[in-house]
């Protein structure tokens, strides 16, 4: 990769993450830490507003704009490909707005390369949730998204009723089902509820705040050393 380019692809990756660190654009692009340190300091020598340094991470500033980049045919076909699987297991709020995002990214790609990806022949037919799940899935993720408590009756492996009040962190899908990551009240612990044995779902008018040890950062860190327990 030439250097401009790379020095293109350091500020496209940094634009599009929260905090970007050099580990990862070393890794992204190939090339020692070092070299990213470099790039970054010539970058922001030459006036592009990165803030942060070695060590802890990069961002963007505030009102710095590249102009628009077109897709090549094959990021084209990626995106449609990545849709059509996202829009089949994905609630219907949200593939509806899968749609919505994959028009206007179509519309503004050349005839040539609008053709090639609308006719990519790969596709998931909507047959994996039915209406009622992705009804849950949809009151669940925005849940997770308000920060709303949620009361769940739910039913374990054993088909053991129980009613829950939860703390929404995550929505997950393992392949063939979607789960809730939660803080569990009654359970005092991290509990992983699968959607399809929640009966009925209540959003409750408590919201919740992160409070140490109830996060889905521990969660995540706890999955990593043991798989979590079932609801």
């Amino acid at each position: 990769m030439r250097r401009a380019d790379r020095l293109f692809q350091i500020v496209q990756l940094i634009r599009g993450r929260r905090l970007t660190t050099a580990a990862f654009l070393a890794r992204r692009l190939e090339v020692s830490e070092r070299t990213v340190y470099r790039d970054v300091a010539d970058l922001q020598s030459q006036g592009v507003p990165i803030e942060g340094e070695a060590g802890i991470g990069y961002r963007l500033g505030a009102g710095f704009e590249l102009p628009p980049l077109m897709f090549t045919q094959d990021e084209a076909r990626a995106l449609v490909a990545a849709a059509r699987l996202a829009q089949s297991w994905l609630d219907a709020g949200m593939a509806g707005d899968v749609e919505g995002a994959l028009g206007k990214i179509l519309s503004v790609l050349p005839p040539a390369a609008r053709a090639s990806a609308e006719s990519l022949a790969v596709y998931a037919p909507p047959m994996f949730l039915d209406e009622a799940a992705r009804q849950r899935l949809q009151t669940l993720r925005e849940a997770v998204q308000s920060r709303h408590k949620l009361g769940l009756d739910y039913r374990d492996v054993q088909e053991a009723p129980s009613r829950r009040t939860v703390r929404p962190l995550g929505c997950f899908y393992w392949g063939k089902v979607w789960t809730l990551a939660a803080w569990c009240e009654l359970r005092g612990d991290f509990r992983s509820f699968r959607i399809d044995r929640i009966d009925a779902v209540q959003v409750l008018d408590e919201r919740f705040a992160d409070e140490p040890g109830k996060t889905l950062a521990e969660m995540l860190r706890r999955l990593r050393e043991h798989r979590p327990q079932p609801g």
